[in-house]
């Protein structure tokens, strides 16, 4: 490889002058990489061979607070746009084998050659700071994912449990599905708090779209019915299913003792706003 050196450069002024000879051995060093560069670029914006020089140069300078805000960065850019992390490796990797390269020519040009104990320690601190880059990039990209998969988790656990105004003391909570015991610990949760929050008065539980309900959850919803009447809202059941009724006889349950019911959703909002009407 012709390379340009002026005596006296020192080893970044030596990658700047030689910038497009580096890129070009970038490109060879990442076989699979390179191929997939216009791809990246136009899911994430990310300029891949800008990125690489900026690299380089944290490095080449022993940047490290910039080092690792610019990992921090990539991390969550790759994690945002679901970019293979096989690739981000193949690439640094590459980017470290090509650094190694050039400071090979470096030292064979350069007029102060430097001892192998210099060489070593040259080659120490860089690989360091590579890893350091890598190691903050895969817990940023990690970080990222997490906070984005217990961000959905919330967003999953709201939508499962959808407290729906009526009025700005009535609200409906319509259960529909399976009701598990981590399900149902989540509706009890966010039940409490929703009251306290909106000071709701009157809360219709329908239970028309529950398909199945377990022992522990029957025990549950019982607590749950509870826990409504001591925060001082009205409970309402709604919509009771006849296989839900049979297992809570079995059990020795019965709503009426701790909530009113109505046969259905409709029942119990006429009957409400016909005595909103008489209160009128």
């Amino acid at each position: 490889m012709d390379l340009t050196y002026e005596k006296g450069q020192t080893i970044k002024d030596f990658l700047v002058q030689n910038r497009e000879a580096f890129e070009q051995q970038l490109l060879r060093e990442a076989v699979n990489v390179r191929e997939k560069i216009k791809e990246i670029q136009a899911i994430g914006n990310i300029d891949l061979i800008q990125n690489a020089h900026k690299l380089v140069m944290h490095v080449i300078e022993q940047q490290e607070e910039e080092l690792i805000q610019f990992s921090r960065q990539e991390g969550e850019i790759w994690a945002k746009f679901k970019l293979t992390l096989t690739f981000k490796l193949e690439w640094v990797q590459a980017i470290r084998r090509t650094i190694w390269n050039f400071l090979y020519d470096y030292n064979e040009k350069t007029e102060n050659k430097q001892t192998s104990q210099d060489f070593f320690e040259l080659e120490k601190n860089i690989n360091d700071y590579i890893d350091k880059f890598l190691n903050s990039f895969f817990l940023s990209y990690s970080t990222y994912k997490d906070e984005l998969i217990e961000s959905q988790n919330r967003l999953v656990e709201n939508l499962s449990v959808p407290i729906i105004p009526v009025t700005s003391e009535v609200y409906v909570l319509p259960l529909i599905g399976t009701v598990d015991q981590a399900r149902m610990s989540t509706i009890e949760e966010k039940v409490l708090m929703e009251i306290g929050e909106k000071r709701i008065r009157t809360l219709v539980l329908d239970l028309s779209g529950i398909a199945e309900m377990e022992e522990v959850v029957v025990n549950h919803l019982m607590k749950l019915i509870d826990g409504v009447s001591i925060m001082g809202s009205k409970p309402i059941i709604t919509g009771v299913r006849p296989d839900v009724v049979r297992k809570m006889i079995a059990l020795g349950v019965y709503f009426e003792k701790k909530a009113e019911t109505k046969g259905s959703l409709q029942q119990a909002l006429a009957d409400f706003f016909t005595t909103a009407n008489n209160e009128s």
